[in-house]
């Protein structure tokens, strides 16, 4: 027992030893917090002060004419809270409407009841929302990568052709939810949304000054094969949506091969790959009234609407459809559903993983290691690393702006002027194209909105609405863009699924849901190969676009956020092997290509 102890403590040493023998990457931000500034002398906060206006300030009281920070006091409290960690000073960081209950950033203002510019001719009011675990990137884990070790190269600057591109790209797809996947290569619409973002420097050839991590994420010209897609192996062969996505997998106790009901086995019972079918044309945060409440940290969650009736469930059909999905899942979801899938296909371990010998010649089997419970906890356990690496690059490093934002100021200097907004006017004459197109959708849907409240509300009959068209209500979580949550776990979650199984194994015949989303149909085509590294590339690539589909997250915010996921993942393989005795490898490909052999 005492060996035993010894040892124990051997492999937990070196473990750490392999942890504490990475090296931390250097932190480096874009530059512009202190970039852009005020100069209203007539406003005792805000004169030549720092206008944080490619920053996340939601949550903090706004000004009601630009949008932006009341005071920019208040995101230095934001800061310090963040810095520390400490509760008490989050506490003392304005939240919620100035003069309310929920601000404190003026002592002297009676608490009242909040009831919120827009809900208010709806004789609603809501509650006001919190931001979300904003010092996880403070804690400290016993395995992978430490929190603050990874580093995310700075992200696009409002300047940029590569941020005008951004910015156009996630506007050009609020405007396509409703079209059909299967509908991308014949749509016109589709269509003219590739030919507007074409025209734009950074999709052509045009020379530009940028570094080598600027030049990996340029892409060329989109096509309706690739447009709004990843750019990972696998990402632009077949459908749209991954084969972990819909189809079924053997049902338990028969024969019956169950594909095409989407039912995927779980243990005993199943799990369905439909989805709650969101409200078609219905988008949000389309008047200024409703931004600001949502900058203001309005709870809107759940106002959403849905269908109902035969329609009520459906497989993932169009890009809303895919918002629903990234709305609600655990984060986790998509690859424990993955994993399991290819449990009940029966696909291959990797070839270097032990006991895949006939019985009769391993005389074992794997099962508490290298077998079902072992992959399937694993790919969950690593989502927690991969939220506190992220959470520490978006609160404590970045703090970058969420698109509804940037619409926002966009929006407000093409209809004001003001001054503290001109840092976003060659953006947006940029995309005048595409803003107007926007404009035209907005109007439509106020139109709609006012008929069914039955009167004027506010900003409803206006024709030069430029915000960004919201899948969800609430907009955007209570956190900063980059990196994406979703996208680094899917990073990390993927990395292990292609380490495990074999991920050059063929899937079984590729299917396609239909146009309506009702069915499953086979794709004729006879050449097409759909591989487990690119079907789980694939699935990664759904889950992170699908937060872009939704409005709430940018291109690089997806891009950046699944190779920093990968290291995490891969830290913890590393370190995982040495607590085995058995001599075993895994061969990992990775996002960018080539593998790594743990």
């Amino acid at each position: 027992m005492t060996a035993r102890k010894q040892q124990a403590l051997e492999r937990r040493i070196a473990a750490a030893k392999l942890a504490y023998d990475r090296p931390h990457a250097q932190q480096q931000a874009n530059g512009e917090e202190l970039k852009y500034r005020f100069d209203e002398p007539d406003n005792k906060y805000r004169p030549a002060k720092a206008s944080h206006l490619a920053n996340y300030t939601k949550g903090m009281p706004p000004d009601e004419k630009d949008g932006l920070i009341c005071n920019p006091a208040d995101y230095q409290k934001f800061v310090r809270g963040i810095d520390s960690g400490s509760t008490r000073d989050f506490q003392d960081t304005p939240l919620g409407p100035k003069g309310t209950g929920h601000a404190v950033s003026d002592k002297s203002d009676k608490p009242v009841e909040w009831k919120s510019k827009y809900t208010q001719c709806q004789g609603k009011s809501v509650e006001v929302r919190a931001w979300e675990s904003a010092a996880a990137g403070l804690a400290f884990d016993l395995e992978g990568p430490d929190a603050q070790s990874l580093a995310m190269p700075p992200a696009p600057t409002v300047d940029s052709a590569e941020f005008v591109a951004e910015v156009a790209e996630v506007y050009e797809m609020a405007l396509l939810r409703d079209v059909p996947f299967t509908e991308f290569s014949s749509s016109a619409t589709v269509a003219a949304a590739i030919e507007r973002l074409n025209n734009l420097d950074w999709f052509q050839s045009t020379p530009l000054p940028l570094s080598e991590t600027e030049n990996n994420r340029r892409r060329g010209l989109l096509t309706p094969d690739n447009a709004f897609r990843g750019t990972a192996f696998g990402d632009t062969e077949g459908p749209y949506i991954s084969q972990f996505l819909c189809r079924g997998t053997p049902e338990l106790g028969s024969d019956k091969d169950g594909v095409l009901d989407g039912l995927v086995a779980y243990g005993a019972m199943v799990f369905d790959h439909k989805v709650r079918t969101a409200t078609p044309n219905r988008d949000y945060m389309i008047t200024w009234e409703w931004w600001l409440d949502v900058q203001n940290g309005a709870d809107l969650r759940g106002a959403e609407t849905y269908e109902n009736g035969e329609n009520k469930y459906r497989f993932i059909a169009t890009p809303r459809d895919l918002a629903t999905y990234v709305h609600y899942d655990a984060l986790y979801q998509a690859y424990l559903n993955a994993c399991l899938s290819m449990i009940a296909m029966r696909v291959p371990f990797d070839p270097g993983i032990p006991f895949q010998e006939q019985d009769t010649i391993d005389h074992q089997q794997g099962f508490a290691h290298f077998g079902g419970p072992h992959i399937l906890s694993l790919v969950t356990e690593v989502a927690t690393r991969a939220l506190k690496a992220v959470r520490y690059q978006k609160f404590n490093v970045h703090r970058r702006l969420r698109p509804e934002v940037i619409a926002g100021r966009i929006h407000q200097w093409r209809n004001t002027q003001l001054p503290a907004l001109a840092p976003v006017a060659d953006l947006s004459n940029h995309i005048s194209e595409t803003l107007h197109k926007v404009a035209l959708h907005n109007k439509a849907q106020n139109e709609q909105y006012r008929t069914e409240l039955g009167h004027s509300c506010y900003e409803f009959d206006r024709d030069d609405v430029y915000l960004l068209p919201m899948a969800f209500a609430e907009g955007s979580p209570m956190h900063p863009a980059y990196g994406a949550g979703h996208a680094t776990v899917a990073g990390a979650c993927v990395t292990i699924l292609k380490a495990f199984f074999d991920h050059g194994y063929v899937l079984p015949r590729p299917y396609v849901v239909s146009t309506d989303g009702s069915e499953l149909t086979s794709v004729q085509d006879p050449c097409l190969t759909l591989t487990v590294e690119g079907e789980l590339n694939k699935l990664a690539s759904n889950i992170s676009i699908g937060r872009d589909w939704a409005g709430v997250h940018f291109f690089t915010d997806y891009y950046e956020s699944i190779r920093m996921g990968e290291q995490i993942a891969l830290g913890i393989l590393a370190e995982q092997k040495l607590t085995y005795g058995e001599n075993f490898s895994m061969t990992v490909p990775l996002f960018d290509g080539g593998c790594v052999r743990i």
